[in-house]
This record gives C-alpha cells, sequence and structure tokens, in this order.
C-alpha cells in the first residue's frame, strides 16, 4: 500500500474583522479563524488559497508542509 503525503499550509490570521464586510468574517470562519494571532493547519488545495488570497490583510500562510 503506498503512502500518500498530503500537503498542507500554516494559515495565521493578523487583521481583526471588526469594521470589515460580512462576506471578509465569513471567509474567516470558513478557514477556522476567529481570534488574532491563532493560526490553522489546512489542506493545501486552490479553494483554500483563494480563500487566504480573497483576504490578504486578514490572514497569511505561515509554511507549508509536506
Amino acid at each position: 500500500m503506498a503512502k500518500t503525503t498530503t500537503k498542507t499550509i500554516v494559515v495565521k490570521q493578523i487583521g481583526s474583522p471588526i469594521r470589515r464586510p460580512a462576506k471578509q468574517r465569513a471567509t474567516l470562519v470558513g478557514l477556522g479563524l476567529n481570534k488574532m494571532h491563532r493560526t490553522r493547519e489546512l489542506q493545501d488545495t486552490p479553494s483554500i488559497r483563494g480563500m487566504v488570497a480573497s483576504i490578504p490583510h486578514l490572514a497569511v500562510i505561515v509554511e507549508e508542509r509536506g
């Protein structure tokens, strides 16, 4: 049985969602982020990267693993 390596990225919230449009807040919730300086390890997929790219002032990719 072959081992499959899943690529992951670490996403960190760097900005506050206060006074931001609801769409941007929903994107943060979709990434699993809700408080400042929290990090999440997520699968490296085009949809996740697109979500992070849509809010570069609120979240940033810290590290790529795998």
